[in-house]
């Protein structure tokens, strides 16, 4: 019934929004950039700089009695880092799954192993309405997580396919479309990168990010993005987002990462672009995806940010398993978040 309520009531995209496809039927980007192809990937992996596949991230026992009962109508939002980009974001009475990637490992064979565990398990999250999946990769879409959870997800278009073999509910969306989940918007919106399970499938599947908006705070996730004007369109479609949920991690080598993943100053200037208050860092520390060592992005963040004279207090690098409180600014402190009691 969910799944049916969330179909019946998209909402269209802006007047004259065409959602950008080549030649070829593909989905393309909003700007005009290449991602790499395999001779591109072969060329890394022959060239790349090999840096450890584990380091020290901090942890943070979760509140699970805390956790079970997501914040009411005007109480703000709580997000909690699960790791990577996966976050339980809660609001108006709703839990959200993002990205949920909550398994010992990834992709085909679950080959990819993680450096850390997941902030919560998935036996120990609470009732789930509905699982976000930002894009296709399997660092964010991983169907072992999401057929234990089981519930309604929430992903861009085409991937129709995918999700009546795993029996799950799906609400396709466009860029700009938006569906209710209980009292909160889901809005789909643009992000720089591409789509890919297996050969032959590239740009089959639409990518993005979210806003999601409550009664008393607007949320904000990139998904995987290169740096791109869209963030600035975003910001002007939903001024005051109170917390941005960005990408810091998987960034080197930049010729072959760069229209696909931002670096951390490149997150900041989204961030800035965005004109949202809170900075939430994401998609380093969990699984080993490039050359730069896997705890260097929030060192790097951390120069930036002082480069660029942003107060601390706005950039937030959780632990895992952290929750961070969120208000819209007429209703909270002037930071517009606060870590949760543990």
């Amino acid at each position: 019934m969910l799944a049916l309520l969330l179909a019946m009531s998209l909402s269209a995209p802006p007047p004259g929004f065409r959602q950008p496809r080549d030649e070829e039927g593909r989905f393309a980007n909003l700007d005009p950039v290449e991602s790499p192809g395999f001779g591109d990937l072969l060329k890394w992996q022959l060239d790349r700089t090999r840096t450890p596949d584990r380091a020290p991230v901090p942890r943070a026992e979760p509140d699970l009695g805390r956790l079970a009962r997501p914040p009411g109508p005007g109480e703000g939002a709580r997000l909690t880092w699960l790791g990577h980009s996966s976050f339980l974001v809660q609001l108006d009475g709703v839990s959200l799954l993002v990205d949920a990637a909550l398994e010992e490992g990834i992709g085909p064979g679950a080959v990819v192993k993680r450096n850390v565990p997941p902030g919560v398990p998935i036996e120990k999250l609470p009732r789930i309405d509905a699982c976000l999946v930002s894009h296709d990769h399997y660092d964010h879409l991983d169907l072992p997580t999401l057929e234990k959870v089981r519930c309604t997800v929430v992903a861009g278009l085409g991937q129709e396919a995918l999700f009546r073999k795993a029996k799950l509910p799906y609400v396709p969306l466009g860029w700009w479309q938006s569906t209710p989940v209980g009292e909160v918007t889901v809005t789909f919106v643009p992000s720089q990168h591409s789509s890919q399970r297996g050969l032959g499938d590239r740009a089959r599947t639409l990518w993005g990010g979210f806003v999601v908006q409550g009664s008393s705070a607007t949320l904000y996730h990139a998904g995987d993005t290169g740096y791109f004007e869209g963030f600035a369109q975003i910001g002007r479609a939903f001024p005051g987002i109170d917390a941005a949920m960005l990408p810091i991690g998987a960034y080197e080598p930049r010729w072959f990462m760069r229209n696909m993943h931002v670096d951390p100053g490149e997150a900041l200037q989204a961030f800035q672009d965005l004109g949202a208050r809170t900075f939430v860092a994401m998609h380093w520390g969990t699984f080993k995806q490039s050359d730069e060592a896997l705890d260097e992005p929030p060192r790097r963040l951390e120069a930036e940010r002082v480069k660029r004279g942003i107060p601390g207090e706005r950039v937030r690098v959780l632990a895992v398993g952290e929750a961070l409180e969120v208000r819209a600014a007429e209703r909270g402190a002037s930071s517009g978040a606060r870590a949760a009691a543990p």
